[in-house]
């Protein structure tokens, strides 16, 4: 099961400095002039998860498996990107892709590093980025709108059933509000996905500083941190430079000095990953054995049957139940046996919500 996260910004903002430290690979180039990445890049990022290891070393697995997430770089977005500025259509095509926004925002002044807008103004940068985006989406929906119109006032149905959907996110849009703030009701949700429309995808700031700003940001990366707050999105601080000095460093031992030395306790790429992990609605269950101890990733929301899915088809269509311990009486009792004989394990049926952290056996008969 596959979740992204597409990496927008405008040229010049980190946002290829970002992407290679995320994948420790210098797959994208990072060069100081506008559209140094014209194909998206894609990199499956590790989530960084400690219960993973305290898993393994309960159930004495020989490998680990961790969940992950991918991160698309996609090249810089100009102002009238939604008329084609700056290949400004392949740019929204591709982040119309992605399941969700990291939304890159320049937080640090540098006369070496170009701004296409000549001086780094982060509320300015946002507005231009999130403009172009309800712009894109306006297009996008005004002809369908106009056809849906046509239809229903002769008497279709379905068409009367879209526009339902449809005009109250196409009033919204052109008063400057993106999709995501315009409330669905849940009966409506196939049709509101089938829109398409990049503000309905969920997106978060990374306010994007530089290593004297670190770790509690400057006034700018505030400014771009009050200006999401302000229409419920959450933001992150990092420093894509360091980052990828620290994605440089071999040992572990290596990276942990480095970030004690600037005040920090965890990168700040692993609060980026979870972050998109929290903006995705994502959580994590376990399965271990003296095999190998593996995170799998699925919604929020997701039951017992539609779990075992995920780890293989068979499990789903065969499923009788799932022996359920959470993440905690598992490595507290020593693993499976430990938590079994203390009453730990529970046995859960198909419509079992499953929760973050269970580790799960799965009982099937196919």
């Amino acid at each position: 099961m596959g979740f992204n996260c597409g990496i927008v910004g405008l040229p010049n903002v980190g946002k290829s400095t970002l992407f290679n430290a995320l994948t420790a690979t210098a797959q994208a180039e990072a060069a100081n002039y506008p559209f140094t990445t014209v194909e998206p890049n894609v990199g499956r990022i590790a989530v960084p998860d400690p219960r993973l290891d305290e898993i393994a070393a309960a159930a004495g697995s020989s490998r680990v498996v961790p969940t992950h997430l991918e991160f698309v770089d996609i090249a810089g977005l100009v102002r009238g990107a939604s008329r084609g500025e700056g290949l400004g259509n392949r740019f929204l095509g591709a982040i119309r892709e992605v399941d969700a926004i990291a939304h890159v925002v320049r937080c640090f002044a540098d006369d070496n590093v170009t701004h296409v807008d000549g001086a780094v103004d982060a509320v300015r940068d946002a507005e231009t980025i999130e403009t172009e985006l309800m712009l894109a989406d306006l297009e996008s929906l005004e002809g369908r709108v106009e056809a849906w119109a046509k239809k229903a006032r002769g008497g279709d149905d379905e068409a009367k059933a879209e526009l339902a959907v449809a005009e109250p996110v196409l009033a919204a849009l052109r008063e400057g509000t993106p999709a995501r703030q315009v409330a669905a009701a849940s009966a409506d949700g196939d049709r509101r996905r089938g829109l398409y429309l990049i503000t309905d995808k969920p997106m978060l700031f990374v306010c994007n500083v530089d290593e004297a700003s670190l770790p509690d940001g400057n006034a700018l990366s505030a400014a771009a941190a009050a200006r999401a707050e302000a229409r419920g999105l959450p933001s992150v601080v990092i420093s894509a430079k360091i980052e990828s000095e620290v994605a440089a460093l071999d040992e572990a031992a290596e990276r942990a000095e480095f970030l004690a030395a600037l005040g920090l306790a965890e990168t700040g790429l692993a609060r980026l990953v979870h972050a998109g992990y929290g903006l995705l609605g994502l959580i994590t269950f376990f399965t271990a054995n003296r095999r190998e101890a593996h995170a799998w990733t699925v919604r929020r929301g997701t039951t017992a049957q539609q779990a075992a899915g995920a780890v293989h088809t068979d499990f789903a269509r065969g499923f009788i139940a799932a022996e359920t311990i959470s993440c905690a009486d598992f490595v507290a009792h020593g693993g499976e046996r430990g938590a079994k004989d203390a009453g730990a394990m529970r046995q859960e049926g198909r419509d079992y919500v499953v929760q973050d952290g269970d580790v799960i056996l799965f009982r099937f008969n196919v």
